[in-house]
């Protein structure tokens, strides 16, 4: 069954609709891919979900909710949780106490120290950073800065995770083991919702794909049945192939 819905949602900047009523749902255990051209509204529809923004019409619903009109620390603690496009650390203090952001703020009751302290070392060990933990987050490279932030986002124990292009600019080692994080942070419980360009990562672990194209949803499907659509493979696919060749 769905744990987020979104009916006819749609962004407007000025006169530019940034995202155009659409419609999208996450299942429970799903991790669904959201695919398209730079500026096709993904990073967008992101920022409404997590109140980043105001919709302007629509409506969105986690649980049953309406997301509709809440503050972004209100839709975290109802157990939707993100990471961003652009990795937003707090460079100047450790990794750790980026993590116990998460644990003491995300969540929707007070968390105790020893509380908050326990489920960031969770956090840590489980995306591989206990190591690195006391470390101020700028040393990291950006791979480990993007796992903090994933730990981070963990910490604040959601339903549903959001990861904005978290294989960007990785190797492709660094790659294969950002899918089997992802993958693991299913098998967790935890719904994901992922906005990726690494092909090989979103034919890999989604079970289906959203395509977006200048803020209208143009496709849906199965990993199969997107990658042999002929509009996605022309407005997109087709552009991914040869940017890579």
């Amino acid at each position: 069954m769905p744990i987020l819905e979104g009916q006819d949602v749609t962004k407007h900047f000025g006169g530019l609709a940034a995202v155009s009523h659409v419609d999208f749902h996450v299942d429970q255990g799903e991790i669904v891919g959201l695919i398209g051209p730079n500026g096709a509204g993904k990073t967008t529809l992101f920022n409404l979900i997590s109140a980043a923004f105001p919709i302007s019409s629509g409506e969105m619903r986690f649980k049953g909710h309406k997301l509709n009109g809440l503050k972004p620390h209100q839709i975290c603690k109802l157990g939707v949780s993100r990471t961003f496009q652009e990795t937003k650390v707090f460079a100047n203090i450790s990794v750790l106490q980026n993590v116990l952001v998460g644990a003491f703020f995300g969540t929707p009751t007070r968390v105790s120290a020893a509380d908050a302290a326990r489920e960031a070392s969770q956090a840590l060990e489980f995306v591989g950073l206990t190591a690195m933990s006391a470390l101020p987050t700028k040393d990291l490279t950006m791979v480990n800065q993007k796992r903090t932030e994933v730990a981070r986002a963990l910490a604040t124990k959601p339903e549903l995770l959001l990861l904005d292009e978290l294989m960007a600019g990785l190797t492709p080692a660094e790659v294969s083991e950002a899918m089997e994080l992802v993958t693991r942070i299913r098998d967790k419980g935890i719904s994901v919702f992922m906005v990726e360009h690494v092909m090989k990562a979103i034919i890999g672990i989604c079970g289906r794909i959203i395509v977006l194209h200048h803020g209208e949803k143009i496709a849906e499907g199965t990993p199969q049945e997107i990658t042999a659509n002929k509009t996605v493979i022309e407005i997109y696919l087709g552009e991914e192939t040869h940017a890579g060749s």
